[in-house]
């Protein structure tokens, strides 16, 4: 049997960067900071949004009543709290992030009337579901806001993450999701295409440019160009590692909060099965997959919050790599070489993800399953993943920081377009644990419900965790002071400074 680092070079790609000389001119900047993304956002109105781009992008827009701390308690954003009764909480705002871009002021009636948005069922919010515990929103004054709850709910400041939108304009029913309209750091001015965002720094009116460069070698060499000032993530390791080579090019990293996972359809006659799942968590080697494949860029997952959140579970022990196990299992599912196991594994179209999933396929290989990996545009696989067509996926997710995200996933209501239940797991166990937990008033009880939980999902394996990837960025070095962040997201840019730049000419290989 090969090693795992054996079938790891196997698949393993070349980077087509290198070959003659070619002296390019840097770029000389025009005072605008220019960011490169690997996808567009699809809507700018926070009480919409759902994929990654947006989520982040609206966070410079917006400012939220509530913020996280390192290990993802809730804490004052725009306001602090108090709990008067079990079921009521009040908050009041400060000073701070008041001023909307239009220039009206930010406060306790545009708070209702975003919360009050959300709840309305003609709105379709999918934010909707989580805040329903809502029972009534009331304002006092222009700076307090009370909302009363319909059972008592000790997570509850955490869901008040959402941007506050102005609700004169929610009134005339605005186009937030294209001409968004917020109190963040940044402010919108234009979207003239898809692949092309326009904002300004409203501290200093510095003009930031978001790009979608889908092709990452293409995103590699407008940084090394001078068009693009900095990446974030979305690289394969080998393309960093070259850029760590550049002198006109810096790279940092740091630990990562998102989870990555394969996930399964539990409705399928095969992928249903537990000891196919099994025997799939003993087939994959995640340690050489993130040692030869992500070159160390991420650590181990077995759950879906990492040990430092303050509902992790630190304790659980995963699947470890054992390909006499998983031929085991298979054949006591009635699998083998007779009667080989195939599936079908979806993933989107990068390229990194699409070699991810045939280092996969080649440890599947192994022990006798043979996978066909099917790779789609993003809308097209991020589609068939929530209506269900898949018997196995894979993916990740971005900046989840609370434990309502176990309902929205796991609990058997939850089956889309309820939530995210993607892969119709359906366990009564789960479903009390999740009730129960959610009921809990004492901390450090729901932690505990939490991590009982997560071990009985690592035990039925609705998914199999894989890993946290390291949040990394590469900039140029007149870009100064931006700052990473463990969920990705974009804060940063509110601090970061562009110097004047070099304007000599460079050499780049090509």
């Amino acid at each position: 049997m090969r090693t795992g680092k054996a079938l790891l070079s196997a698949v393993l790609l070349g980077i087509p960067l290198a070959g003659c000389d070619d002296r390019i001119p840097a770029r000389i900047p025009d005072g605008t900071l220019r960011m490169g993304l690997a996808t567009a956002p699809r809507n700018l109105d926070p009480r919409f949004a759902t994929d990654a781009a947006s989520e982040r992008i609206n966070r410079l827009l917006y400012r939220r009543l509530v913020a996280f701390d390192a290990a993802s308690r809730p804490i004052p954003a725009l306001a602090t709290w108090e709990q008067p009764a079990p079921t009521r909480y009040l908050f009041t705002l400060g000073q701070d992030g008041r001023v909307f871009s239009d220039g009206s002021r930010l406060d306790a009636e545009d708070v209702k009337a975003t919360y009050a948005s959300i709840l309305d069922p003609a709105g379709a919010s999918p934010h909707r579901a989580l805040l329903s515990i809502i029972r009534d929103i009331r304002t006092h004054g222009p700076d307090r806001i009370e909302f009363r709850l319909a059972e008592p709910d000790p997570l509850f400041p955490a869901y008040l993450g959402i941007g506050i939108l102005p609700a004169a304009s929610i009134r005339r029913n605005h186009g937030f999701q294209r001409a968004p309209v917020g109190s963040g750091p940044f402010r919108f001015l234009d979207w003239p295409e898809t692949g092309r965002l326009r904002l300004e720094r409203r501290r200093d009116r510095r003009r930031l440019e978001l790009l979608v460069v889908k092709d990452p070698n293409v995103r590699v060499m407008k940084l090394l160009r001078g068009e693009i000032h900095l990446l974030q993530n979305d690289l394969a390791p080998e393309l960093l590692d070259y850029l760590r080579g550049r002198p006109e090019v810096r790279v940092r990293e740091l630990d990562g909060a998102n989870f990555s996972y394969l996930g399964f359809n539990l409705q399928d006659p095969i992928t249903g099965l537990l000891p196919v799942r099994q025997a799939i968590a003993h087939a994959i080697d995640r340690r050489a997959i993130l040692r030869f494949l992500f070159r160390d860029g991420g650590r181990l997952a077995e759950a879906m919050f990492p040990p430092e959140h303050w509902a992790g579970a630190p304790g659980l022990a995963g699947h470890a790599h054992d390909p006499a196990r998983a031929e085991a299992l298979l054949a006591a599912a009635g699998f083998g070489p007779e009667r080989p196991l195939r599936l079908v594994y979806k993933t989107s179209s990068d390229p990194f993800r699409v070699r991810l999933a045939t280092v996969i396929q080649a440890q599947l290989a192994q022990v006798g399953i043979r996978v066909e990996v099917r790779s789609y545009d993003w809308g097209t696989f991020y589609g068939d993943i929530k209506a269900g067509r898949f018997q196995l996926y894979s993916l990740s997710w971005v900046g989840i920081r609370t434990p309502d995200i176990f309902r929205y996933v796991f609990h058997s209501a939850s089956v889309p377009p309820q939530g995210a239940n993607r892969g119709r797991y359906r366990s009564p166990r789960a479903d009390r644990i999740i009730e129960t937990a959610r009921a809990e008033q004492d901390p450090e009880h729901q932690a505990e419900h939490y991590r009982e939980l997560q071990a009985l999902l690592l035990e039925e394996l609705p998914y199999i965790p894989l890993w946290y990837e390291h949040q990394v960025y590469a900039y140029r070095s007149e870009v100064q002071g931006y700052r990473l962040a463990p969920d990705g997201n974009y804060d940063g840019l509110a601090e970061v400074e562009l110097g004047s730049g070099a304007t000599e000419r460079r050499k780049v290989h090509r």
